[in-house]
């Protein structure tokens, strides 16, 4: 039978309080603890053992209490008997120590008569009243999300987790130790950049107040500042640290993630590979005790002969395209083809990349992919024997790129060339582009010795335990609960709204940039219609099933609109379903739009707040209505109009990728048709940037309105 949690937590605190009522300190500060718990299982009967750990079982049999205590090293087995220990103190565990508590222990080792090394209490000390239970052993965390959200409950009763957290550890402590025995010295290079490279990614933005600029969240691990140290006559350098990457989540990727990248002078491409397969053996052999692995559907030996795979040729042997000669079209029409899902490019190096990602999944490894095109390649030196191709290398290892290394470019007028052509596709949409950092250019002007460098990630401990990236982290990144979302910090005075782009928004701090918002703690105001009646009102006046999906589509965004905000969801809901109520029956004369909704709406006894909220999404329109001078002014009317302008651009959106479904569109391709002006070019954009004046940036606007129509694309055909 599953506990009442909540009656558990409310005698657990009337426990507490008797405790605190007799003047101990439920909490104390320190405990001398002498001995691990585990020691209990090896130690000589009659050995003195202090110890100290969590109650994971308690069997109080009367005169007689045996538990288990944990610790990080294992478990044991303890027992407290009446006359072995101050009677005071008996009652007192028998009366208020529950299991998850945490205790201090110290006596002697026995064994039992079933042959179970425990410890005889003598002495006990609480540590740490528990006030919740702990999951119990086949009832408890089995739901993935809860056992990502409580981590720490799962590391506790799950040993596999506690083991991965253990091999992960043996995992970086191997690669410092690789390099650090071969003359390589670990540095710290900055998190916060002005202008972010050494990687085709999208990064995060943040604020930075104190000097008033926007600043990036690296996505490499200060690539472009180790080769400023090989500038500087350090000869061999290594980070490992955290990145941050504001792409997709699957299996294999994350936004946040640690990375290590080292960088060596004098040396290129060949010896980097040469290096790195001595690096991989050493680490999983370190990590795992083997260099046998089984990794999805492929048996992976890493102490067979690794390969080379021609970039150029497999993509050749494995699709028919040869891509010194292929167009974006024709790209394109082979990627159909293959039934490959992609987001949309326009230009040649991003279509050649989806090309190769078809492939790669094919090839088991272990080996290296290697001489790729120059156009994906902005910071790789061009090979001498292949023109058009660059001295570059990625470890493939079970369908997948797990390192990526190359000869470092140190031509500082070839390196400018590439960071403009690089700055030339970011400008015309492609994000992943790499940026132009002139301050380095500048820096390999100064000159920089032939260097070759590496990025590998914990993606390869993750591919070699076989395990998602997302269960191989402590703690990963959770979409708050609905209704737990905790608000930020206040957003930045009213000029600096537009760049505070990665705060959560505080809907309070917006009430004073000159217009009355709603503010989070003020209730949506009666409506005179529950969904219900909004519904029968859909049925009886929209005929068309091109209008109805529009207000479901605009329902579903204030909706969602509605939790970010913590507002009446259905309410919000409401709001977007009735915004067009009449528009089937006004749209050959559209100056009639809204003025025949308010008599519907009174008619079924809607409110005056809701009648004018919806002629609020009309204001400023010279086609429709009367309400051509009128200026939206609350939270609601901003993100009312916004939201149904928004449905337009994204289903439009959809339908042009491949298979016309919503699920593949992603926020890129949106942000990229929204620049589009010729695109969809009846969704008024400026109306759609109105999100900016409820605190949002369009990024985060487009990703909610998203996200909620994906979420009922079954509902919508796409």
């Amino acid at each position: 039978m599953k506990k009442d949690y909540q009656l558990e937590y409310q005698h657990r605190l009337k426990k507490l309080e008797q405790i605190r009522h007799q003047h101990i300190n439920p909490y104390p500060s320190n405990f001398d603890k002498k001995d691990k718990v585990s020691d209990i299982k090896t130690a000589n009967d009659s050995t003195k053992i202090s110890t100290a750990g969590r109650i994971m079982t308690i069997r109080k049999m009367g005169q007689l209490i045996f538990c288990h205590i944990q610790d990080q090293f294992g478990r044991a087995q303890i027992a407290l008997k009446k006359d072995e220990i101050n009677v005071d103190k008996f009652k007192f565990f028998q009366k208020y120590i529950d299991m998850a508590d945490f205790v201090g222990v110290s006596g002697q080792v026995f064994t039992t008569n079933k042959g179970e090394k425990t410890l005889l209490v003598k002495d006990f000390e609480l540590l740490s009243k528990a006030l919740l239970p702990l999951p119990e052993k086949w009832h408890g965390l089995k739901d993935e999300e809860e056992k990502f959200r409580k981590r720490y409950l799962d590391i506790l009763v799950n040993q596999d987790t506690k083991d991965m957290i253990l091999k992960k550890n043996k995992y970086h402590q191997s690669i410092r130790d690789f390099l650090s025995k071969r003359g390589f010295i670990e540095v710290e290079t900055p998190v916060l950049e002005n202008t972010t490279g050494g990687a085709d990614a999208r990064p995060f933005i943040t604020r930075h107040n104190a000097l008033d600029i926007d600043l990036y969240l690296r996505i490499s691990v200060g690539e472009l500042w180790q080769k400023r140290l090989m500038i500087a006559g350090l000869d061999k350098t290594f980070e490992i640290g955290r990145i941050f990457r504001n792409e997709g989540m699957d299996a294999e990727h994350l936004q946040d993630y640690t990375s290590m990248e080292f960088y060596w002078a004098y040396a290129d491409w060949q010896q980097g590979m040469d290096l790195v397969e001595k690096l991989v053996k050493y680490v999983a052999k370190q990590t795992f005790g083997t260099l046998k692995f089984n990794i999805r559907d492929f048996e992976i030996n890493l102490d067979q002969k690794w390969q080379q795979y021609d970039y150029r040729q497999e993509i050749l042997n494995r699709t028919g395209i040869e891509i010194e000669t292929a167009d974006i079209g024709t790209i394109k029409k082979k990627l159909n083809e293959l039934k490959v899902e992609y987001e949309d490019f326009n230009n040649l190096a991003r279509g050649i990349d989806q090309l190769w990602k078809y492939c790669r999944k094919q090839i088991s490894g272990p080996g290296f992919l290697v001489y790729p095109p120059k156009s994906i390649s902005p910071l790789a030196k061009e090979s001498s024997q292949r023109p058009g191709y660059v001295e570059r290398y990625w470890l493939i290892l079970a369908g997948s790129e797990l390192c990526n290394g190359y000869s470092e470019l140190n031509d500082p007028l070839d390196q400018e060339k590439r960071f403009t052509e690089q700055s030339a596709m970011r400008q015309a949409g492609d994000e992943e582009a790499q940026m132009h950092d002139t301050e380095f250019v500048t820096a390999l002007k100064h000159g920089m010795p032939p260097t070759t460098g590496l990025g590998i990630s914990e993606r390869l401990f993750a591919f070699l335990a076989d395990k998602p990236m997302r269960e191989c982290q402590l703690f990963p990144l959770m979409r708050p609960k609905t209704g737990d979302r905790k608000v930020g910090a206040e957003l930045a005075p009213a000029q600096d709204r537009a760049t505070a782009r990665v705060a959560p928004i505080n809907p309070k701090a917006i009430a004073g940039v000159g217009f009355a918002l709603a503010r989070q703690d003020q209730p949506t105001p009666d409506l005179g219609l529950n969904y219900d009646q909004a519904k029968q009102l859909v049925d009886k006046y929209i005929t068309k099933d091109i209008t109805k999906l529009h207000l479901i589509e605009s329902e579903a965004i204030m909706r969602a609109l509605a939790r970010h905000f913590n507002q009446d969801e259905d309410k919000w809901g409401i709001i977007g379903l009735l915004h067009d109520i009449d528009w089937d029956l006004v749209k050959t004369d559209p100056k009639q739009h809204t003025i025949k909704a308010v008599k519907i709406l009174k008619d079924a006894g809607a409110s005056k707040y809701l009648i004018d909220t919806i002629l609020s999404h009309t204001y400023g329109c010279a086609d429709c209505g009367q309400n051509q001078d009128k200026k939206r002014t609350s939270l609601v009317e901003h993100c009312l109009a916004a939201a149904e302008t928004i449905t337009g651009l994204i289903i439009a959106t959809a339908l042009v990728q491949p298979d016309k479904k919503l699920n593949s569109v992603k926020l890129s391709s949106l942000k990229k048709k929204f620049k589009q002006k010729s695109f969809a070019a009846n969704c008024n954009r400026d109306i759609i940037m109105e999100c900016e004046k409820i605190g949002f940036n369009l990024d985060q606007f487009l990703e909610i309105s998203l996200k909620a129509l994906q979420n009922i694309s079954d509902q919508l055909g796409l």
